[in-house]
């Protein structure tokens, strides 16, 4: 019989990873990081030879990091099998395990010089770019919608998700005591929501269904509510002489926001001079989104075609790349009058760390968090009103604003999940990953009132399918 294992994702939202045995193959479904305290660095670190010795192929659903972070780190320990991805999430995987690997091994630079100082043992990285680019080439395409044949008789589908570039809803047929299991994996559900993303796919055939579940207890605020508050922070902040920080994940919220801003921009209503992209991932997904344009939703695009005259140059005139170092470095010296948008999202990592360092001390500072804060990092300290900080080492007074804009969520609300849930046919068993624990209770009780078997596995759970 074949069967599943909860190695991930369970009561939390990072570090999804899921084993299934088939009668003549394993296979790994993701191979995230873990994102958030000491809790997750030392599980980051722990060995995954065994794991690379005992899997087949590994498939994954999407770029973001808390799904594929750890796969170079897999390879690092013996893995030398295929990676099927989407296009999409090859083209994404191409820009962000080489920016983790940099931004890794800069961030351990950081936390070194500290360590010597206070005579703690020094830290290696993960991963390094060789890693990477040997991940890279085990990497093998797979459109939407095209069956791939695997080697036990396993049947391989990609589903639109509508979440970001590439993603995918998984859907893996497998021979099981003599007769076929059909599994689904919903990866991260968009929200439809949401801009430049299409609605999810919706598949109405399976057996079971791993189901996202990260903001399973609410539903989002109505979008047009969320801008119209984005523009007024924009505009105290203005008022106040201060700059606005967003940390902001470098694939998909990132060119969400640049697409809002691109909108308020041209209905008047951004003071801000200055705009920044201080991301070099995030400038190189724009670029790439870019020139993605065929996969992303027309009618948005053409809304800001519209509203800059037809000149895509004009799309959000302040905005600047700041690529290097040294022009991050001078960002530092503008005391108010910013946007600064900077990864990483979550704030455990990256250069918005350094802008948080100079900014946060201000009380006219404006920090706007536009993403989910997993339990244990540094936006989810401030999103949950934290008087100090410690960035690279240093204790931060937080005298600035902190914003929280849960409208702009790239994930399916409850009532979405809920919905899409309840198209399947066949009433599979849901079991319920990706969300902390209260969120996957609330998601549960609402499914079970809709007659869905809803399940909430625990870490090491084993099913058959």
């Amino acid at each position: 019989m074949a069967q599943l294992t909860f190695q991930g994702a369970t009561g939390e939202v990072t570090g999804s990873r899921y084993r299934i045995d088939t009668d003549h193959a394993r296979y790994l479904l993701e191979c995230g990081m873990q994102q958030g305290g000491s809790d997750a660095d030392e599980h980051n670190r722990a060995s995954l030879a065994e794991v690379a010795a005992n899997t087949d192929a590994v498939i994954l659903s999407h770029g973001h990091l808390d799904h594929s972070g750890l796969l170079p780190k897999l390879v690092r320990d013996g893995y030398r099998g295929p990676i099927f991805c989407t296009p999409g999430t090859l083209e994404l995987l191409d820009i962000m395990l080489r920016d983790s690997a940099f931004v890794m091994a800069k961030d351990i630079e950081w936390e070194n010089k500290w360590r010597a100082r206070n005579d703690r043992e020094l830290l290696e990285p993960l991963y390094d770019e060789q890693d990477v680019e040997t991940t890279l080439e085990l990497c093998e395409p797979v459109s939407y919608g095209q069956p791939r044949h695997l080697d036990d008789g396993s049947r391989l589908t990609f589903h639109d998700a509508g979440h970001i570039l590439g993603a995918a809803i998984v859907e893996l047929v497998v021979p099981s005591g003599g007769r076929e299991r059909r599994l689904l994996f919903s990866g991260d559900l968009g929200n439809p929501e949401s801009v430049l993303m299409n609605e999810p796919a919706r598949p109405e055939q399976a057996d079971h269904v791993l189901l996202e579940s990260t903001y399973g207890d609410r539903d989002h605020r109505p979008l047009e509510e969320t801008i119209e508050e984005f523009a007024q922070i924009l505009q105290e902040a203005w008022d106040d002489g201060g700059n606005v920080l967003i940390p902001a994940f470098a694939v998909g919220r990132t060119q969400e926001i640049l697409y809002h801003l691109g909108m308020l921009h041209h209905a008047g209503r951004v003071p801000q001079q200055k705009i920044f992209l201080d991301s070099p991932m995030g400038i190189r997904v724009t670029e790439l989104y870019a020139r993605c344009r065929q996969s992303l939703n027309a009618e948005d695009l053409e809304r800001l075609h519209q509203a800059a005259n037809g000149n895509p140059r004009e799309y959000l005139p302040p905005l600047e790349f700041t690529r290097t170092v040294e022009e991050s470095m001078a960002i530092n010296r503008i005391s108010g009058g910013a946007i600064i948008i900077a990864g990483a999202g979550m704030c455990n990592g990256g250069r918005i760390r350094h802008h948080l360092k100079y900014n946060l001390e201000r009380r006219s500072t404006h920090l706007v968090i536009a993403g989910f804060q997993a339990a244990g990092t540094l936006g989810r300290q401030l999103v949950d009103g934290a008087r100090s900080v410690k960035i690279h080492g240093d204790d931060i007074a937080v005298k600035g604003h902190v914003h929280t804009l849960g409208g702009l969520s790239a994930h399916a609300g409850q009532s979405r999940l809920v919905d899409w849930a309840a198209g399947f046919r066949d009433r599979p068993v849901f079991h319920l990953v990706h969300g902390e624990p209260a969120a996957r209770e609330a998601l549960a009780q609402v499914m079970r009132e809709r007659d869905l078997d809803a399940r909430i596995p625990d870490y090491g759970d084993t099913i058959e399918l």
